[in-house]
């Protein structure tokens, strides 16, 4: 299958698919893992930061943001239009993702029910590979409490003074944009 695939970037909330995009991650995740509106449009403009917009040819098929660090890539949101899911356009997306040739990072809920099973072989069958690490998301909003997360890797492990990077540049980076709290 020939890959259309492409990413669109954003780096203001002007775009008038900015809103269809914004509907889309308010529906594919829950409150504890979203930023707020006002917390996204502050840091659509931060240069590591990327809003993309996932795109087979003219139609507009998900959304994937993500950090851009010297040494590597980290997810952190990724979904498909519901109505789409299936059709391989995560896979083609990541597989695009990949072509830039850093390490990528992402984080996923512990697989204990059949769909944290299921995204977890997901990105197994890309190549991303689990991580040892003990990990707790970030606080996207205040009350929210810890939330144990799988740090999933690719195209290998990460090392330890990997994760270390990792780890210090998601409570810097991207906690610290903009001196503010996520």
């Amino acid at each position: 299958m020939e890959n259309k695939i492409h990413f669109v970037r954003l780096t203001t909330s002007d775009s008038p698919v900015y809103a269809a995009a914004m509907r889309l991650y308010e529906e594919s995740f829950p409150l504890f893992e979203k930023r707020t509106p006002d917390a996204q449009r502050e840091i659509m403009g931060c240069a590591a930061y990327q809003f993309l917009l996932i795109y087979d040819g003219d139609r507009f098929v998900g959304l994937l943001s993500c950090w851009e660090a010297d040494t590597f890539i980290y997810v952190e949101h990724f979904c498909i239009d519901p109505q789409l899911r299936g059709q391989r356009y995560g896979q083609r997306a990541l597989e695009l993702l990949h072509s830039k040739g850093k390490p990528v990072i992402l984080e996923i809920d512990p697989p204990v029910d059949s769909i944290s099973i299921r995204r977890k072989g997901f990105y197994e069958r890309l190549g991303y590979r689990e991580n040892p690490f003990p990990h707790m998301q970030l606080r996207y909003r205040e009350g929210c409490g810890d939330h144990q997360l799988v740090v999933m890797s690719y195209p290998r492990q990460l090392t330890r003074d990997e994760y270390a990077a990792f780890y210090n540049f998601l409570h810097t980076a991207v906690a610290g944009v903009n001196n503010t709290k996520i």
